[in-house]
């Protein structure tokens, strides 16, 4: 098994050279994946697909992705534009987050749609046929649905590598829809989606992709953790949605467990203070030991 390590940051707007400075210290330390908020209704937040764009500049390895983008304020046609000449500026190094939206009241006030949760479900889908769809230069696009349509508009451009498209999915429904058409799994932190429901829901994406005629592992599985790499081990129990607050050999022993009894492949650091400290820890002390327990000798590296 192959597994991916990276960290969050949220697009700060009073904090982007932080922001840049941390992304290039992930990149040299060898994380695999840098996500980055996207709330474009929050007035501290920066537009995160500029950031993106900067971050990319920035660095040379990392992959970057949304966490994840919020598809009713970002049409699905411009969207994939965007994320095709990411892809291209980088050298193949984006991927695309997306979620089906969640913040209603916020999203309406910034003059998107209000939707309710099977409207949000079918819009997404209508939303990734749509974005497939323009990154398949040569063709004319037409798709027709009841939240999105193009009629008649050229393809293209192609991004650089076949970018991933890892839906932010939490009901039952969602994530059978990751399992049936997909890419990956962007599991919502614990606030969403507490970890008991983890085990549950990879189940329920397994079968779906498995009802698809799709091999599960195609599907990349991101557990995304909150908390705090601390000096001294504490007792950790994985309920709720309480932070994880615990040493280095206590974080390894956790992403361990989530690897082999949860099925989570990749994992995505969300530290309570974004900081070089806490990065440094988990670049330098949680990811070294969970290669020593699985005899990997590098992020993204079997």
């Amino acid at each position: 098994m192959i597994y991916r390590f990276g960290i969050q940051l949220a697009p700060s707007a009073g904090g982007l050279g932080d922001v840049r400075a941390l992304a290039r210290l992930a990149d040299r330390d060898g994380l695999d994946l840098l996500g980055v908020q996207d709330h474009p209704y929050a007035s501290g937040l920066a537009d995160t697909f500029a950031v993106i764009a900067a971050v990319l500049a920035d660095t040379e390895r990392i992959r970057v992705f949304p966490d994840v983008a919020c598809l009713p304020l970002r049409g699905p046609g411009v969207l994939a534009k965007q994320a095709a000449t990411l892809d291209l500026l980088s050298g193949g190094r984006f991927e695309l987050g997306l979620g089906a939206g969640g913040f209603w009241p916020a999203i309406a006030a910034m003059g998107g749609p209000r939707r309710r949760a099977p409207e949000a479900l079918a819009a997404m889908e209508e939303a990734m046929a749509i974005i497939r769809a323009m990154w398949r230069p040569g063709e004319t696009v037409k798709v027709k649905g009841e939240y999105y349509t193009v009629d008649g508009v050229h393809a293209g451009p192609a991004p650089a590598h076949p970018v991933g498209i890892w839906l932010g999915s939490q009901g039952p429904k969602a994530l059978a829809l990751t399992g049936r058409i997909g890419d990956g799994w962007a599991a919502p932190i614990p606030h969403y989606l507490p970890y008991e429901q983890w085990r549950g829901a990879q189940d329920t994406i397994t079968s779906a992709a498995e009802d698809a005629g799709r091999p599960p592992s195609a599907i990349t599985r991101i557990a995304q953790l909150v908390g705090d790499i601390t000096d001294a081990p504490r007792p950790v129990r994985l309920e709720g949605e309480e932070p994880i607050r615990t040493d280095a050999a206590g974080w390894a022993r956790i992403l361990a467990e989530l690897a082999t009894e949860t099925g989570f492949d990749s994992f995505i650091y969300w530290p309570e203070t974004t900081d070089e400290t806490q990065l440094r820890r988990w670049t330098q002390e949680v990811v070294p030991a969970i290669q020593l327990r699985s005899g990997r000798t590098g992020p993204g590296v079997a």
